[in-house]
């Protein structure tokens, strides 16, 4: 019987991903196969013709295939080509099913507590790298990271020796990391710690919600800021706290605006979120020693200390604390890229094997991989050198920024003394800058709204943040000259 071939039709490549080609051909070809679509026993298109239908050279074609061979999802053929291998380990996937599907919201009505979708978030558009103003916060110009270095201290970590050591499951985290973190980040905030006060975490956020979990398991008052991070506001709420916001001003919080019977502080102190407001010495002395006064607790958010370059930061909040009273949360992502997830928890021993306990139950511990990686990049010299150049770069970006604000109708409301990534910005009165982002996006400019910093409805509609870190000193003041433009058409 004559065996059925495949038409070379039935693949295709995506040219506007960043995925290799012959990635995407091994890719499409698994897919065809798992799907039915690539019956067992029928024969692939020639090299030669799926090389000339996807406009690739044949050799990337031929180096596809004969991966696919040592994957046992192709069996080669004496000089014709290749066929779909009859292997039974490989599941094949259902094409689809005529039933029609229930509407989950109905089979999970009464099973879920709250809709968390509806929640108050920062929503950046996953394209906008494509856009060519993007005044985004916290996201990595990739001009400026370092990938080689990046990738050779990956490589080191692929290494035997280090490979044969994370593939254990022992639910540590890495020495090499951490002692990086003791030796050389805690030190320049004026922390002091012993290894076993240190956690590493999936990000600081993370390190946040491990807090709110131990510390919510009884009924908890908490306090948070306002404007502030919303993701603590709403993991608070989430988790079951009764939570109240105290409105900050140019210090930050104020802790004489904090109510009776708190029992929990979450603040940004030394880089407030949004505004960037660096609270003075003064009033974190008296918010320690009304900490001590009233029985309270404090979990420091520190997420972007490294970026000073004007002056340099104050000391953290946890460096003054005698009392071990303080939380402290601390992040290699805004530094190095998002997409790391890694940072590091630091309190008294007792609360930080509390932590790691609650940890295991999610998580045994962020990849070992990901950290040994991290710790090669950190303890070699490349963290420090890129630090330097994201200072020299933020510094000429944020200057350029200044001077086109100056000359537009936008007013700077807060910025951070040591110099950050961001400009907390107002519109003139009655601009709702939740429609002004939504306008600005046909404009090819991308600006976060302030209201989901806010923890009313009824809070301003006036304010949004600019971030600098992505966006190309050339395209600041044409980005201003946009917003400024749309604006008057408002």
């Amino acid at each position: 019987m004559e065996k059925v071939r495949i038409a070379a039709e039935v693949f295709f490549l995506d040219r506007q991903s960043a995925r290799p080609l012959q990635a995407q051909i091994r890719e499409t070809v698994v897919n065809a196969i798992l799907s039915g679509q690539a019956q067992i026993g029928a024969l692939m298109p020639s090299s030669r013709k799926l090389a000339a239908h996807l406009g690739v050279a044949r050799m990337t074609v031929t180096l596809a295939f004969q991966e696919l061979v040592d994957q046992e999802y192709l069996t080669p053929l004496d000089r014709s080509g290749y066929m779909v291998a009859d292997s039974g380990a490989l599941p094949r996937l259902p094409i689809g099913r005529n039933a029609k599907p229930v509407e989950s919201s109905e089979v999970w009505r009464n099973a879920l507590s709250e809709n968390l979708a509806n929640r108050r978030r920062i929503v950046k558009p996953k394209d906008w790298h494509a856009l060519p103003y993007p005044f985004v916060f916290g996201q990595m110009d990739p001009t400026i990271f370092k990938h080689s270095a990046w990738r050779e201290c990956a490589r080191q970590a692929m290494g035997r020796r280090d490979f044969d050591e994370m593939a254990g499951d022992h639910a540590t985290d890495d020495p090499m990391l951490v002692n990086y973190v003791l030796s050389r980040m805690l030190p320049r905030r004026g922390i002091n710690a012993t290894p076993q006060q240190v956690l590493i975490t999936v990000g600081a956020q993370n390190a946040i919600w491990l807090a709110i979990e131990l510390l919510t398991r009884t009924p908890l008052k908490a306090v948070c800021e306002n404007p502030g991070y919303p993701d603590t506001l709403q993991a608070l709420r989430w988790c079951g706290a009764d939570v109240s916001t105290v409105d900050v001003d140019e210090h930050g919080l104020n802790p004489d605006k904090i109510p009776p019977g708190t029992q929990a502080v979450f603040v940004t102190p030394s880089h407030h979120a949004p505004t960037g407001a660096t609270m003075p010495r003064s009033r974190r002395e008296r918010l320690l020693a009304d900490a001590k006064a009233r029985d309270m607790v404090i979990i420091e958010d520190d997420y972007q200390f490294e970026m000073s370059f004007i002056e340099p930061p104050s000391p953290a909040l946890k460096a003054l604390d005698v009392d071990e009273r303080v939380l402290y949360a601390g992040s290699f992502s805004k530094a190095l890229f998002p997409g790391l997830r890694l940072g590091y928890l630091v309190g008294p021993e007792r609360v930080i094997a509390e932590a790691r306990e609650l940890r295991s139950l999610m998580l045994r511990h962020p990849p070992g991989h990901l950290q040994r990686t991290a710790a090669y990049f950190l303890a070699q010299g490349h963290y420090d050198l890129l630090i330097r150049d994201l200072r020299q770069q933020f510094a000429q970006r944020r200057k350029t920024m200044l001077d086109a604000l100056q000359h537009s109708c936008l007013t700077v409301a807060g910025a951070a003394r040591f110099g950050g990534s961001s400009l907390w910005v107002k519109a003139p009165d009655g601009i709702d800058t939740v429609q002004l982002a939504a306008a600005l996006l046909q404009d090819g400019v991308f600006i976060e709204p302030g209201a989901p910093f806010f923890d009313n409805d009824n809070a301003p509609t006036e304010y949004f943040r600019l971030g600098y870190s992505a966006i190309p000193v050339d395209r600041i003041q044409k980005g201003i000259d946009l917003i400024n433009a749309r604006i008057s058409n408002l």
